[in-house]
């Protein structure tokens, strides 16, 4: 990857800006790390749990593999495609919806941000408390404390010390998934399991679809992570970066998933963590792998937390036409933010948090025609011609509310209902598609096609 820096006037290690755009003298870091960022937050338990569902719901290996796969290619190019606006912009993903819906009606899909992101860290929380409890030797409750103060101290500094995790748990987890694929696969033949073919349409869309919605589910905070890059940095070298990081990291974790699912069976299926560390046997090994898995689920955890403060500030603001929040602000922003999830995970360890996240799996309906509003209007309406200063103004250029962009959200969201399969929701056009969801196609397609044709007129402002 290409190294892009400049001289940098803050060298501070606790993050002064917030929602406000990054000024070009305070622009610094460099493609890399935008690679070891994503390809860290993707090396976790998480996406070797969803990995192995496309198995343990009926897929086959080969097939699985291939639609996973094909699934991160799309789901990555559309988050890819929101993380290269960053440098452009300089602002936190969320902040630029309201050129789309208005500087009010942005609100409304920053409202389910929030929700989606507390809720994903509390998931997230429950996970890693796991590993803590049994790396640390306490009970799960004091596991989930202490988890959430390492997220809390990590958001607070806030985008250097995020990067720098991206950087040890890239490292951490590559050298970490080598011993767990050399382990789970020593006395297995790897093409033996590939020979095992069985294809079918229902399967290997339903692997396309996780993986997919996976990618998909990063994209209303992937900018957050990108936007101190300097201005003069590639469009298209910062999607490759942040594209490669995280259909990488992704698809090694899936792939370690949909291998231990079909070898291991009912041993991995519901004791994830505890079958990756048995791997390792006992001792220094088994704690190393514990560590691992805290690691990972810690930087997604961070990602989750800082990017749902940014939408907090960004509500807020909203009202009163401010453009920045104070480093004391935002520290309170995530003090409550990671207080709400550890909340959830403490009291939802068993069946209220599997229903929990049956219901933000069913909130990605509301993310895709926000993500294909966004994109058709960056890249084929305005051209990223973005009136920066008129984002804070109520009254300004973009409005209060814009009702024709929150139309086409309205109708991106309704259309995907029929398609939904979630254990929250199911729509009546699932069955016969074979109990697959692929309520994701019709919200970027639709959504998007429809915005373009609306909003194509030469006047359109930009």
């Amino acid at each position: 990857m290409e190294r892009t820096a400049v001289p940098v006037a803050n060298v501070s290690l606790v993050e002064r800006r917030s929602i406000d755009a990054i000024p070009d003298a305070e622009r610094h870091g460099h493609l890399f790390s935008q690679f070891t960022l994503w390809l860290g937050a993707n090396l976790q338990v998480t996406a070797v749990v969803v990995g192995a569902l496309a198995v343990v719901l009926g897929g086959d290996v080969l097939w699985s593999l291939v639609g996973l796969f094909v699934g991160q290619i799309c789901g990555g190019a559309v988050m890819a495609l929101h993380g290269a606006q960053g440098p452009q912009l300089g602002l936190p993903q969320m902040i630029s919806c309201r050129v789309q819906f208005g500087v009010y009606g942005a609100i409304v899909p920053l409202l389910l941000v929030c929700v989606m992101y507390v809720g994903f860290s509390a998931g997230g929380t429950v996970l890693a408390a796991q590993a803590v409890a049994e790396l640390l030797h306490v009970s799960h409750a004091a596991a989930i404390v202490i988890f959430s103060l390492f997220v809390t101290l990590l958001a607070g500094l806030g985008y250097r010390t995020i990067h720098a995790m991206g950087r040890l748990s890239s490292i951490v987890g590559t050298l970490a998934f080598l011993y767990l694929f050399a382990s789970l696969l020593n006395g297995h033949a790897f093409a033996a399991l590939l020979a095992n073919r069985h294809f079918t349409l229902a399967s290997f869309l339903l692997a396309i679809s996780l993986s997919a919605s996976w990618q998909i589910a990063y994209g209303p905070y992937v900018a957050d992570y990108s936007r101190y890059l300097p201005k003069t940095t590639s469009p298209a070298k910062t999607f490759l970066a942040v594209f490669c990081g995280t259909v990488i990291g992704a698809q090694v974790s899936m792939t370690f998933g949909v291998l231990a699912a079909a070898l291991a069976g009912d041993r991995f299926s519901g004791h994830e963590v505890a079958f990756i560390v048995q791997l390792g046997a006992t001792g220094a090994i088994a704690a190393v792998l514990y560590f691992t898995v805290a690691l990972g689920k810690l930087t997604v955890t961070t990602l989750n937390a800082y990017g749902s403060v940014m939408s907090v500030a960004a509500i807020l603001t909203g009202f009163g036409g401010r453009c920045e929040i104070s480093p004391r602000t935002r520290l309170i922003f995530v003090l409550l933010s990671v207080a709400a999830s550890s909340g959830i995970a403490l009291a939802g360890q068993h069946d209220f948090l599997k229903a929990f996240s049956a219901f933000l799996l069913f909130l990605l309906v509301f993310f895709t025609p926000w993500s294909a509003i966004n994109l058709v209007d960056y890249y084929w309406i305005t051209r990223a011609r973005y009136d920066v200063p008129a984002l804070f103004e109520p009254d300004g250029r973009y409005g209060r509310w814009n009702v024709t962009g929150l139309a086409v959200y309205v109708a991106g969201v309704l259309v995907q209902m029929p398609f939904v399969a979630t254990g929250f929701y199911t729509g009546p056009w699932v069955d016969a598609l074979g109990g697959v969801d692929v309520s994701w196609i019709v919200g970027i397609v639709v959504p998007g096609l429809l915005y373009y044709a609306v909003l194509r007129r030469p006047h359109r402002r930009g």
